[in-house]
């Protein structure tokens, strides 16, 4: 792989994107006419951030894709990679690994590359040279926690690497988190506090924070990601939007205080974004083509508007609750997922009837007869695109990781209630049984403050591309991933049944992700994970 690395580098990786090709001089060979002034810094982080994270034509690497990976979502083409690591097909010959795991590792080799270099642009003010320099450094640190956290050990390099090093072992998961950790830190401490008001995808201080708090509760450095969450609570850069479902439309994804890390119109290069494409329904002559869509356990995992479990709740039958999703629920469903029985452009929508291009036979409906409402716009529904920005993450996962490694630590303070409160308020439940400061929560568990927490986060990042990483650092994939993905329920002679749409399986190993046999092929120092 580092072989590849390095002809890349001097290849291909020079010209990665389209905007490399947007030069004054197209025909330029050498590493000194390509990274020559202050623009050319900010072209390779430009670079390194649509490749891999903000290409929103690229379904096998945009945000609300990963869902599809879990038990929230069905993905329905192959091709995306999400569908099969879902449903447990795969082995150490599939295509997604080595996508995904190429995809890396190119960049880093890039990464590397240039900021060994980056002294050599001129630049009028040194201070830019290091804003973008240390950029490129947290994008170099997001792809070793990406790594890292799907196979493991992996080769690790903070320099440009030479032929010997193709050969070499893979360095301990641990060893590499050690040093990531307090890098990550010095890193943020040289960037700008302010978030920028132009390229705001790029790192600021909090925002490279925020994604170090998020891999220190991935990898169980729970005190860690509390005293990160803290800080960028107290910095006050931050604040929920006051109304949940206009983050994921137009009113608001745009023009709010709670996303920290962007995937914005500048990030992608203004272009279109295929939102509605993507999640949306095929409705009248509109593109929607459901190529991911909510599955039933999605649905039953919204609690009850008094945030109760649907199957403890003295309101209603567990029965009534699954033939009824809307039922007294959580309003973040309403936000987040629609399906039959629903109001669609004005139109009651009703999977049932075949003459209906909601159909939930038909290739471009829903197999499981609901949809995400997020990201999904009417204005968007005669559209070949869309102008929808997305959050990489949000303030709201700010608070529920405090609450969470607090809850882990069996230290559930008042801050950490309050930051459960905070998201439940802004949900709009009943406070005046959801509030968890009420006596009824003074007896729970840490168990029961864990599932409680572990559901909160899963309403709150439905189609967030979060979940499947939840149930990975939380284990749980073996008991959620060996289920059916099933989808709309109704009653048939008595008997409730739901849509089947596949059968998946989840065994003990998959938890890492094994390297591609190419990989192992090139790079003799790697070693497969166990279990493949």
């Amino acid at each position: 792989m580092k072989k590849i690395i390095l002809i890349l580098l001097i290849t291909t990786t020079l010209v990665g994107c389209e905007d490399f090709l947007d030069k004054r001089d197209p025909t330029a060979t050498s590493f000194v006419e390509f990274f020559n002034d202050e623009e050319d810094l900010r072209r390779v982080i430009y670079s390194s951030y649509l490749d891999v994270f903000t290409l929103t034509s690229n379904r096998r690497t945009m945000i609300y894709m990963h869902d599809g990976k879990s038990d929230n979502a069905y993905s329905r083409l192959e091709g995306d990679h999400h569908q099969r690591l879902a449903n447990g097909n795969f082995n150490s010959n599939t295509d997604a690994f080595l996508y995904y795991y190429e995809l890396q590792m190119k960049h880093l080799g890039r990464l590397n590359t240039f900021i060994a270099n980056a002294d050599v642009p001129y630049v009028e003010n040194e201070s830019v040279r290091q804003k973008y320099k240390s950029i490129l450094e947290a994008l170099r640190i997001w792809h070793y926690f990406k790594l890292t956290f799907r196979w493991g050990d992996v080769p690790f390099h903070l320099e440009p690497a030479d032929l010997a090093d193709a050969t070499q072992p893979a360095t301990p998961k641990e060893e590499i988190l050690d040093e990531l950790f307090p890098l990550a830190e010095e890193i943020a401490s040289r960037l700008p506090a302010e978030e920028y008001t132009t390229d705001k995808y790029m790192f600021n201080k909090y925002s490279l924070k925020a994604l170090t708090m998020r891999y220190a509760l991935y990898n169980e450095r729970y005190e860690l990601a509390a005293r990160l969450a803290k800080e960028i609570m107290d910095s006050g850069n931050y604040s929920l939007h006051p109304v949940y479902g206009d983050l994921f439309q137009y009113e608001a994804c745009s023009n709010n205080n709670e996303f920290i890390m962007h995937l914005n119109r500048e990030s992608n290069g203004n272009r279109a974004t295929y939102g509605f494409r993507d999640l949306g329904p095929h409705y009248r002559t509109g593109p929607g083509q459901s190529y991911l869509v909510p599955l039933k356990s999605l649905v039953d995992s919204y609690w009850t508007l008094q945030g109760n479990p649907i199957n403890d709740c003295p309101l209603h039958s567990k029965e009534e609750y699954e033939l009824n999703p809307s039922l007294n629920r959580d309003p973040r469903y309403s936000s987040s997922i629609m399906g039959h029985g629903d109001i669609f452009y004005g139109d009651t929508i009703d999977i049932y009837n075949e003459n209906n291009p909601m159909f939930y036979e038909n290739q471009r409906a829903s197999s499981s007869g609901y949809w995400f409402k997020k990201y999904v716009s009417e204005a968007d529904a005669f559209k070949s695109s869309g102008n929808m920005e997305f959050a990489f993450l949000r303030y709201a996962e700010v608070l529920l990781t405090y609450a969470e490694a607090k809850i882990m630590m069996n230290d559930v303070d008042e801050l950490a209630k309050s930051c459960i409160n905070q998201i439940r308020e802004r949900a709009g439940l009943d406070m005046s049984e959801a509030d968890v400061t009420l006596p009824k929560y003074d007896s729970y568990s840490q168990q029961d403050w864990i599932e409680l927490i572990r559901n909160e986060r899963r309403v709150e990042f439905a189609a967030e591309g979060l979940r499947y990483n939840d149930i990975i650092r939380w284990h749980t994939a073996e008991e959620v991933l060996n289920q059916p993905a099933l989808g709309h329920t109704r009653k048939e002679n008595g008997q409730l049944v739901s849509l089947k749409i596949e059968d998946r399986s989840f065994n003990s190993h998959n938890y890492l992700w094994p390297f591609h046999e190419n990989s192992l092929r090139v790079n003799p120092g790697l070693r497969q994970n166990p279990g493949y």
